[in-house]
């Protein structure tokens, strides 16, 4: 039976394991679960994933939750698989895993609270939050910060000084890109100060590539639509205003 991606290109998480598939030859169907609609909490759906997230796989008789797990269950259920996105080297797969670990508390954390009370909240119909905000930037600067000085030390362009991408550097980076709804005089203060992260991602990306563009296609385009709303807004505004002032 083909591989099942159960997945909304509009989550990080399931965005990586959709690009790590195509970029390797995998066989899947993807089968999209839209959290705008919260179709996760279809019973169909919780009975593959009972935790209402995405992605989840069915591969056969395996239902399996969790990014992180189902990148390492492909990478070693597949053949083709090259062995940089999981290095058969025990020393290897536990520096990816420490990364992996790391990330969960650390960027995603920070990415995940920042974007969401500063910018998305009003998409689903809740305020923004400044005060959560301001909690998230600073663990996203933190995480910034570490990526910068502690993983991606040394001489290799990938993270835990690999010269190849990893199944954690692809994950990782999946969640930076997450920053590309923020205002880009925003993103550029969060960013410009670290130029390794930003090689890093630039890296990452070719080794990906077409592959990485065409599934974060559907980012750009909620971006594109907040701009338009920001746009909207900010002309009702400034047209309120004028009323105000001529009365």
């Amino acid at each position: 039976m083909k591989l099942k991606v159960y997945a909304d290109r509009l989550s990080q998480p399931s965005r990586a394991v959709i690009i790590f598939c195509k970029v390797n030859g995998i066989d899947f169907e993807e089968i999209e679960v839209k959290l705008a609609n919260r179709e996760q909490h279809s019973p169909e759906f919780k009975d593959i994933n009972p935790m209402a997230k995405v992605p989840a796989i069915v591969d056969g008789r395996l239902k399996l939750f969790e990014s992180h797990a189902i990148l390492t269950y492909l990478s070693c259920a597949f053949p083709g698989v090259a062995d940089h996105w999981y290095p058969n080297d025990l020393l290897k797969r536990a520096k990816i895993h420490s990364v992996l670990d790391w990330h969960h508390s650390n960027l995603r954390l920070g990415t995940v609270k920042y974007v969401f009370n500063h910018k998305l909240a009003p998409v689903v119909g809740l305020p923004l939050n400044p005060e959560a905000a301001a909690k998230g930037k600073k663990i996203l600067s933190s995480s910034l910060s570490k990526i910068e000085s502690f993983w991606l030390k040394g001489s290799g362009r990938f993270l835990v000084g690999s010269n190849q991408p990893s199944i954690a550097d692809l994950s990782l980076v999946c969640e930076t890109m997450q920053l590309e709804l923020l205002d880009e005089e925003d993103r550029i203060g969060l960013m410009g100060p670290h130029k390794k992260v930003q090689q890093w991602i630039e890296s990452t990306k070719n080794a990906t590539r077409p592959h990485f563009d065409e599934v974060h296609e559907v980012l750009f385009k909620v971006k594109e639509n907040l701009q338009k709303q920001q746009s909207l807004g900010a002309s009702s505004g400034s047209s309120s205003s004028s009323n105000t002032t001529l009365h």
